[in-house]
Parts: C-alpha cells; structure tokens; sequence
C-alpha cells in the first residue's frame, strides 16, 4: 500500500474528493491527556497520507482547512473519539461527518460486534492486524509496521461506508444516521467538558 507521510501538515494541492476517510493515533485514550500524534487519510483509492503531529506544534493550515471544509465529508470510524481528539489539539470541528460504527450499530442489531476489525471482516472479508494498536505513537521516527497498521484504519472506509448506506437505506433508518453524525461533535465536546460518562439525557 503506498504511504506518504509528512510533517507537521498536508502538502499543499492534495485532493481527496468529496470524502475523506480519517483516523487517529493518541498517546492513550483519554484525549484531555492524551496527545495526537498522527493523523492518516485517504480517498478510497488504496493510497494513505499520514501527518506526524509533533508535541506542541499542531497549526498544520492544510489539514484543518480539509478538515473544516463544508464540501468534503470526514469518512470515520467511531468518529466521537477522532473529533474529540482533533477539537482538542488542532482546535477545530470536523463537520460533515460520517462513522461507521454508528451506521453499523443502527443496523447490525444481530451482532454486538462493532469493531473495524469485526466490520473489515463481516461486511469486505478482509483480516485487520491490530499488532501495532498499543504502541508509542509520540516516538521521533515511527516504524514501517507501526505506518502500515495506520494505514490499514482508513483504507477500507469508504468500501464499508457503500455497504452499511445500503442496510441503512434497506432499514428505513438513513436520516436517523445523519442526524447521529450531525450529533456527534457536540458529542464531543461534552466528552472533552467531562460528561464522557454520563448520559445526560437519561432520567
């Protein structure tokens, strides 16, 4: 799979569309403490660019121009967590945005496996490693494994995302998703305010 990876921000004149497929990788899983490192994305052509995010340096203009741009939809998976992370660190909101967990978890109600791995497998039969998962994502020069498990995250998005638009149509359920996805950066924005535990919608 071919890699390009850059620091501190997007090369000038990239094009990835009208949607994008994004993921991160943290220091951990809390995005008040726990800083971004990376940031990967594709247009669904089996190509990956990476931005490395250094400590203390996160103006990269070019990718929070993409990632604010009303035009291109931000394709993610379990999207809360990515946004909170970005609104954290490069202080803006993704929107339009779409994720897949939601989508699977509003029609895939027969399983309550919701993973990109479980997704990869189920919905395109392809096998995700998860080898790299807990590594040092803040470290100087990062490895060849740990670049192309990163990649692995956004390649398969925009194939999934085709699969699970057509459950939702199938199940009358697609307008709930967008109002879901419209949701989710006040989703997080609560998280990063400290209401990550609670529903405060419940009684």
């Amino acid at each position: 799979m071919p890699i390009e990876l850059y620091d501190g921000d997007l090369p000038d004149g990239l094009d990835f569309g009208d949607t994008v497929a994004i993921d991160t990788e943290t220091m951990g899983l809390n995005p008040v403490r726990d800083r971004l490192c990376l940031v990967q994305l594709s247009a669904g052509d089996g190509n990956c660019h990476m931005v490395q995010l250094r400590q203390g340096r996160y103006e990269a203009p070019n990718l929070k121009r993409l990632l604010t741009d009303p035009d291109v939809t931000k394709l993610f998976h379990f999207a809360r967590f990515d946004i909170a992370a970005i609104q954290a660190y490069l202080g803006v909101v993704c929107q339009p945005v779409y994720c897949t967990k939601i989508a699977s978890r509003l029609v895939r109600t027969f399983t309550d496996r919701h993973g990109l791995k479980d997704l990869c497998k189920d919905l395109l039969n392809v096998d995700l490693s998860k080898q790299q998962q807990s590594s040092d994502w803040g470290a100087a020069e990062l490895t060849p494994e740990q670049l192309k498990y990163a990649a692995s995250d956004v390649l398969h998005l925009h194939e999934m995302r085709a699969k699970l638009n057509a459950m939702l149509e199938r199940e009358g359920r697609t307008e709930l998703a967008r109002e879901c996805f419209r949701f989710l950066p006040t989703r997080a924005a609560l998280d990063l305010a400290g209401w990550e535990d609670q529903d405060i919608f419940a009684h």
